[in-house]
């Protein structure tokens, strides 16, 4: 009875070797090749539990997903004008075609990323050898790196990878000449700055002169204005005291005599030397006789 039960550990334990080493797991980011005493029998790309005979074939997992190559330090190039720039750039892969991946670098992400960073690197130096320098940064960038994706992905397919993207992170000067770029590029902004500030003093003045001579004219204006509506009411004045001159003369005549003392004789401290026989004084005198 012992034996028995004994034999049937065993054979179970046999049993999950064997499954263990028939079984493997294809995940949905990978791809599986299967492998037959060293040579490829199939490719497994459908996630799930898979078999494959024990001892006999075995398995390599890849991945699938989108894969980045990043340069990290940035690259001399020469555009069209024989001046150097550095580019920062990464681009954007993945696997296809596993057997010809497999093939081509075996299955090696390292040797396909050498690979692409060559393909890159020589149609980077063709493009900008025909671009300037204002065009490689910003005229024609959107242009330079759909040329670029174009021609790497055209040789990334020979290797069973796709290019989906290359990107141009940063393009910039050297450091060698970045300084005098650099005072060239202020130099020029202060030249166009103190063009401004000239021009915009010009301006001023031009429009100071201007509001100073639109002020004298109103004032002009405004003082002929008030003069002619003075001499309008001086007339009018005129026109009422001769219209009450001629309505009683003796009491207009008594009334300006009265005005004139009024004016004379304002303050205690006023003096008059003038004969008393002067007709100013009639009207006093007429006021003393009708007293008496």
């Amino acid at each position: 009875m012992k034996t028995n039960v004994a034999n049937i550990l065993i054979g179970a334990v046999l049993v999950l070797i064997v499954l263990s080493l028939s079984l493997f797991i294809v995940d949905q980011r990978q791809t599986v090749i299967v492998f037959q005493l060293g040579e490829m029998v199939s490719v497994k790309t459908e996630p799930g539990l898979h078999f494959k005979l024990p001892l006999v074939q075995n398995v390599r997992y890849f991945d699938s997903r989108i894969l980045t190559l990043d340069t990290g330090e940035p690259e001399r190039f020469i555009t069209a004008e024989k001046k150097n720039v550095m580019v920062d750039s990464f681009v954007k892969w993945r696997i296809v075609d596993v057997k010809q991946y497999y093939i081509s670098v075996g299955g090696d992400e390292v040797r396909a990323n050498t690979r692409l960073k060559q393909t890159v690197n020589s149609s980077m130096r063709e493009e900008f050898g025909k671009r300037t320098i204002h065009e490689v940064v910003s005229g024609e960038r959107e242009e330079i790196m759909n040329v670029l994706r174009t021609k790497a992905d055209l040789d990334a397919r020979k290797i069973g990878v796709q290019v989906l993207d290359v990107r141009l992170k940063r393009v910039d000067f050297p450091s060698e000449i970045s300084d005098s770029v650099y005072r060239r590029m202020d130099a020029e902004r202060k030249r166009v700055a103190n063009e401004l500030r000239a021009s915009g003093a010009a301006d001023g003045e031009k429009i100071k002169a201007d509001a100073d001579k639109q002020r004298e004219v109103i004032l002009a204006e405004a003082y002929r204005d008030a003069q002619s509506t003075k001499g309008e009411g001086d007339a009018k004045a005129s026109s009422i005291y001769a219209a009450a001159f001629g309505r009683n003369a003796e009491f207009y005549s008594f009334y300006r005599s009265l005005e004139a003392y009024k004016q004379s004789f304002k303050n205690k401290s006023d003096v008059m030397v003038m004969d008393p026989s002067s007709a100013f004084f009639k009207y006093l005198k007429s006021s003393g006789k009708a007293g008496k």
